[in-house]
């Protein structure tokens, strides 16, 4: 890894760039997840898979090669995050395209929940921290996301995507009724201090006075 960033940064490539290749890969995945058949399902599945692997390479590598040139900005990670939910979504969409095309109308609305589950982990991070300034509790982060389609790709021959939409379904869901109740419990603990603030205030303004009236003139 270290030798594939020192490369990367010779060529003064911007990581912004490296960060939309990535996207594009993972757009290539998700029309093989699309392209399936029933009848062919692992091998594309497999194919899928692989490319997966390959776009997350420049996932990881993008940040570190904007720390290796000096160019890291606010602008980086925000485009950085922005495009990393367009590849998830593209990959449920090549999931969503397979199982409409296979009739399995209950796993295409399972892909769906997923697909809204796992968007809506990332928001209530965001609007959460635009709240209480941090909010990494949960488990089912965007790397444990990507491990598991991985693995329900490269091992379809085994059935493994199935079970993977599920445990995504429910920890997905697990992880934003957390950080919900961890941003409720935050605001609402600032919410007292701040009550209790002017209260203080109040309280020693008073004494205070109550003191200057006491001292003999």
């Amino acid at each position: 890894m270290h030798a594939i960033v020192r490369g990367l940064a010779l060529t003064k490539i911007s990581p912004n760039a490296l960060t939309f290749i990535g996207l594009l890969i993972n757009v290539v995945a998700a029309a093989l997840f699309g392209m399936a058949s029933p009848e062919d399902r692992v091998r594309m599945f497999l194919y899928a898979g692989l490319v997966i692997i390959g776009a997350g390479i420049f996932d990881m590598v993008d940040g570190r090669v904007a720390r290796a040139t000096n160019q890291v900005t606010t602008f980086g990670a925000f485009f950085d995050s922005v495009i990393d939910r367009y590849s998830d979504v593209a990959l449920f969409f090549g999931l969503l395209v397979y199982y409409a095309r296979a009739n399995r109308l209950f796993y295409l609305l399972l892909v769906a929940f997923v697909m809204t589950s796992s968007v809506m982990v990332s928001y209530t991070r965001a609007r959460a921290e635009a709240l209480i300034g941090q909010c990494k509790v949960g488990f089912m982060e965007r790397p444990e996301r990507i491990v598991l389609v991985i693995i329900g790709a490269l091992f379809e021959r085994w059935g493994a995507m199935a079970p993977v939409l599920w445990v995504l379904a429910v920890f997905s869901t697990i992880t934003v009724i957390h950080r919900i109740r961890y941003t409720y419990q935050q605001t609402h603990s600032m919410a007292l201090t701040l009550d209790s603030v002017p209260a203080h205030s109040t309280q020693a303004q008073e004494s205070e006075a109550q003191k200057r009236v006491s001292m003999p003139s």
